[in-house]
């Protein structure tokens, strides 16, 4: 009989069955199910006393609350949640540099815009980054006329994004935290693909003067709408200078480019059970498959890897970089419990619903997906890269905020992991949707891109997807439309922004 269960290390006191079990299924592997359990939820292995320890992963979740036989349900109710990382005592530990061996990759180039300067496009885009949000309306109108009057005319041009966004006005400019949201959007005006030139276009009157977000220099080539009498003005000039820059993006042709010049995100949403299982370490291969071919990978989200800080610590490249990856941590920490709640406050209804149970459970899944590689720097929210390789890049975790800081930082391409299924995208850069299961990649044909649910049907091993995802990357940064892509999905621009609004 076939087993209808996982167990990922010898460890583990719990497995995650792969089908729906009613209470009296035989699971195989003489295990019979004592209570009915969802597919991609957990099934105690052994029995369970109060305080026994609850292990997935190899990795302790928490400990039972109460007696849970073999063959129960194990889920958030019955289990205590287990107690994060200490940082300072993190701190304290000697340093040891991370010694690992990466996957050899058998591609080295890809076909992308280049740049005279940092990393290669992946698209040819006409950026627009208003300074405030008080200008939406009329870059919205504007952008309808660039797509119907002018992009027929420069073939070569992907399109024309407008990235809208609330900040700009009506904030505490000058709080120390306003660095985080001003530096997001200094960091846009370099974007690759928008050629590192996007059409800026401000109000006037904004507190974000258009010196302190673009400089003396590049500020007065900024367009500002308090300039021109009157709603045609304002769009005619919109309009002359957009056609400038689509002249100047038309002459751009992709050609055969090191990986080095390749930057990419790592982001997961909407996870189930089965991501730490199957999309997240398929995408940790193929962020280790670019790394050793010279590529930059951006992974994040700060409260869904907190409880994994131990094993992220272990592979920081340098003590600075483990430094920074510790404060960090505090940073958000100390954030969280300003607001009154604490890292458990992450899991969603639907993650739950999938089979995790607590934070602990979706931190040891979320790690996967940055593979095994040295992690070379840390960057702050909307900071750009300074060095290569693997990069943690502390976001939020929402899907709308990490995506944006990551858009931000520099991503031109970014790999999205889910389970209980999206249709998030990203505007200004493609976004691979890789489920964790096949169920969800037939029932969402036209949305997801790779099915990483091959790996539990064994038609893949983790090894195979992930090789096979890297080729997909490798594809799309040169040029091939995911689905979301395909169908025009984008999602707003959200800027992740601490300090207060007045």
């Amino acid at each position: 009989m076939t087993q209808d269960w996982i167990r990922i290390h010898p460890d583990d006191t719990v497995a995650v069955v792969t089908c729906a079990a009613a209470a009296g299924r035989d699971l195989g592997g003489g295990l019979t199910a004592c209570d009915d359990i969802p597919l991609a939820h957990k099934v105690a292995l052994t029995d369970l006393a109060p305080g026994d320890a609850v292990v997935r992963y190899g990795a302790l979740l928490g400990t039972a609350r109460s007696f849970v036989p073999r063959g129960s349900h194990v889920h958030e109710q019955n289990i205590l949640a287990a107690q994060p990382p200490d940082l300072d005592r993190l701190e304290a530990e000697p340093f040891a540099a991370p010694a690992v061996s990466l996957p050899r990759p058998d591609e080295h180039a890809f076909n992308g815009y280049r740049n005279q300067q940092g990393y290669a496009g992946t698209r040819n885009l006409l950026g627009i980054v208003p300074t405030v949000q008080c200008v939406a309306g009329v870059l919205n109108q504007a952008v309808a006329r660039i797509q119907a009057d002018l992009l027929p005319r420069y073939p070569h041009v992907d399109g024309v994004v407008v990235l809208n966004h609330d900040y700009g006005c009506g904030v505490a400019i000058d709080a120390p935290e306003a660095v985080i949201p001003i530096r997001t959007l200094q960091s846009l005006l370099g974007h690759p693909n928008f050629a590192a030139d996007p059409l800026v276009v401000g109000l006037g009157c904004e507190k974000l003067t258009l010196q302190r977000l673009a400089g003396s220099e590049r500020a007065r080539d900024v367009l500002l709408l308090q300039d021109f009498a009157g709603y045609d003005a304002m769009l005619t000039a919109i309009l002359t200078e957009a056609e400038r820059k689509l002249a100047r993006l038309e002459r751009r042709r992709r050609e055969a480019l090191p990986l080095s010049q390749l930057i990419i995100g790592m982001q997961c949403g909407g996870s189930d059970a089965f991501s730490g299982m199957t999309a997240n370490p398929a995408a940790g291969i193929a962020s280790d498959l670019l790394v050793a071919a010279g590529a930059t990978v951006l992974f994040s989200e700060v409260s869904e890897v907190r409880d994994a800080v131990h094993l992220l610590a272990a592979r920081a490249a340098t003590p600075e970089v483990r430094s920074r990856l510790i404060g960090e941590m505090r940073w958000y920490d100390r954030y969280l419990a300003a607001g009154g709640v604490d890292r458990s406050a992450n899991p969603t209804p639907g993650n739950k619903q999938g089979g995790l149970s607590n934070i602990v459970e979706k931190a040891m899944g979320s790690v996967a997906k940055s593979g095994r590689a040295p992690i070379t720097e840390v960057l702050a929210p909307g900071q750009r890269p300074t060095r290569s390789g693997l990069i943690f890049a502390a976001t939020p975790a929402s899907d709308l905020v990490c995506g944006s800081e990551q858009l931000a930082s520099g991503i031109t391409l970014q790999v999205f992991t889910t389970g209980r299924g999206t249709p998030y995208n990203l505007a200004a850069a493609p976004v691979i949707k890789v489920s964790s299961q096949s169920s969800l990649q037939a029932f969402w044909q036209d949305l997801i891109d790779f099915d990483a649910g091959q790996v539990i049907s064994q038609r893949l091993s983790l090894e195979q997807a992930g090789r096979a995802l890297f080729r997909q990357i490798l594809a799309v940064a040169s040029g091939e439309k995911t689905r979301a892509e395909a169908h025009g999905l984008s999602n707003d621009f959200c800027i992740f922004n601490p300090a207060p609004v007045t």
